[in-house]
């Protein structure tokens, strides 16, 4: 009989415990020789002669609080991401935002000085996985928007949401903010940006997730899309990505003979969109299965020990 512990481990899978190893060896590293921060992790004022810090920030955890927020959530997010998207799709949206993450912080940080003129801007060094976790939980938005988290009564469409509306209100009682505020506000951007214009969809051969309930609006509650004077601003900050993304592929399905007035966008047939979510309920229900008969077996074996104690 293998120890609870190892049981567990064994639910999530192969690449996500490959990558917590990473993880836990790149932060033993830093601890051991800190000198080597200053070459992996994400320096503004270095970044140009050391341009692989924009890989490699992402995967320093500079404490242990923070190594264990992202193991935890990177075993827990991809137990039911990576099934969905398979192996090799899981760690090229990794990668990815990891990378427009680290470059949309280190520009952050470049024009923060060139407002404030603040030396700190350009030397903190700057690291972490919460920016692919921030990319995950849109993810999760995407694929089950209507489950409900247990005891929480939370659907998972406001996960990202609330994770930054808390991030936001901390940062006013914290001065680190300015380490990990940027990297959860452009990691949750880039995950949407990734999803919406350029994951490439196996079963329809076209990119992104054109849905009207994967809009940016949708990460803001009913109550403020009401409000007339916060449309144009939800609606501009996603209208030019829409533009330069989404433009020219529409432009091109208008060349093969897809007229937009007359067709629906690829990915956008509410067919395919419910058949997306059904698949990703359907998984989240298999591991809330399998996890609820492994905590039925584990109870059944212990009122079999403690029978034969007794008796």
């Amino acid at each position: 009989m293998g120890s609870p512990g190892s049981e567990i481990f064994s639910e999530f899978t192969k690449l996500c415990k490959g990558l917590v190893l990473i993880l836990v060896g790149v932060h033993i590293v830093v601890q051991l020789i800190p000198s080597s921060l200053t070459y992996f992790a994400l320096i503004p004022a270095r970044t140009i002669h050391f341009g692989w810090n924009l890989i490699t920030a992402g995967y320093i955890e500079q404490s242990i609080q923070g190594l264990v927020v992202s193991t935890l959530g990177l075993l827990f997010t991809g137990k039911l991401l990576e099934p969905i998207w398979g192996s090799k799709e899981f760690l090229k949206f990794i990668f990815v935002i990891n990378f427009l993450t680290s470059v949309c912080v280190f520009i952050t940080a470049i024009a923060l000085y060139g407002v404030t003129r603040q030396e700190n801007y350009l030397y903190m060094p700057l690291s972490g996985f919460h920016g692919v976790l921030a990319g995950f939980l849109v993810g999760i938005k995407q694929m089950v928007p209507d489950q409900e988290l247990p005891r929480l009564k939370i659907k998972a469409k406001w996960l990202p949401s609330l994770m930054l509306l808390f991030s936001i209100a901390v940062s006013f009682f914290t001065p680190e903010s300015a380490t990990y505020l940027s990297t959860l506000i452009f990691g949750t951007y880039m995950g949407w940006i990734y999803l919406r214009y350029l994951q490439r969809k196996p079963e329809s051969k076209h990119r992104g997730d054109p849905n009207e309930d994967f809009a940016f609006s949708t990460f803001f509650p009913e109550f403020l899309r009401y409000f007339e004077f916060l449309r144009p601003i939800i609606d501009l900050i996603a209208s030019n990505f829409h533009r330069n993304l989404c433009g020219k592929s529409e432009a091109f399905i208008d060349t093969l003979g897809y007229s937009l007035g007359s067709a629906p966008l690829p990915g956008s047939d509410p067919i395919e969109a419910s058949r997306r979510r059904e698949k990703g309920a359907r998984a989240l229900e298999e591991r809330l299965a399998a996890e609820s008969l492994i905590a039925a077996g584990k109870k059944s074996e212990e009122l079999q020990i403690n029978g034969t104690n007794n008796v």
